[in-house]
């Protein structure tokens, strides 16, 4: 991916192994699968800086943990009205494929996935949103405090990190990794200064998030609840 974004940057034409025209298919895919959760993305941070529901619930709830506006812009946080189809409706009208969303698990059973939640945006290495994690407001014994985004072909919670787009040039500046457990210890210390910091959304460490760290740095520094 890397290589192809500096190859279209600089007018360079890649040559391909393999059936040129699968490839090309497979990354028209994969492309719309980002294109989705941009829009998705755009969507929720709309809903929270432009609705009086947004504003009072999610924009509220941010600002109540201390949250600078330019902190919360910088993550691209937002919130996910309670209706169950607001998203849905915007989806259909910017004709979106429809199994392509129900892909990425951003409507499930004709309904949006994430309902009455702040959202937190999942970036990979290059910056593009490819997931999503979203937080409960009201208190409810039957519902999770946090759901994740489905996995997919772009998203696979056990080999990315919260925050590493917006961490890797300080962890490599720092030779060092503060490893976190979720998404708010995660932007509170940056919004403190302290940006060499990354989430595994969770406790469970796997290998693969040790060996993309490991692209950064050898020296980890894990700081969980």
């Amino acid at each position: 991916e890397a290589l192809r974004v500096l190859a279209q940057k600089y007018g360079i034409e890649i040559e391909e192994d393999g059936n040129p025209d699968k490839s090309k298919e497979e990354r028209q895919h994969l492309e719309s699968l980002y294109l989705i959760n941009q829009f998705a993305k755009d969507f929720f941070i709309d809903q929270m800086n432009n609705t009086d529901i947004g504003k009072s619930v999610g924009l509220h709830y941010f600002k109540d943990r201390g949250f600078r506006e330019e902190i919360i812009e910088r993550f691209g946080l937002g919130y996910a009205p309670g209706d169950g189809k607001s998203l849905l409706n915007k989806l259909k009208e910017a004709g979106y494929d429809k199994k392509l969303y129900e892909e990425l698990g951003v409507v499930k059973n004709g309904r949006d996935f994430f309902r009455g939640r702040v959202m937190f945006p999942i970036h990979n290495l290059t910056g593009k949103c490819i997931g999503f994690g979203g937080r409960i407001l009201k208190a409810n014994k039957k519902a999770p405090k946090y759901v994740n985004s489905s996995e997919a072909q772009i998203y696979n919670k056990s080999k990315i990190l919260y925050g590493m787009f917006f961490a890797k040039n300080e962890i490599r500046k720092k030779d060092e990794c503060i490893l976190v457990e979720g998404y708010t210890d995660t932007i509170s210390l940056h919004q403190a200064g302290i940006q060499n910091v990354v989430a595994s959304s969770g406790t469970s460490l796997t290998i693969e998030q040790i060996r993309l760290i490991k692209r950064f740095t050898p020296n980890i520094k894990i700081l969980y609840d």
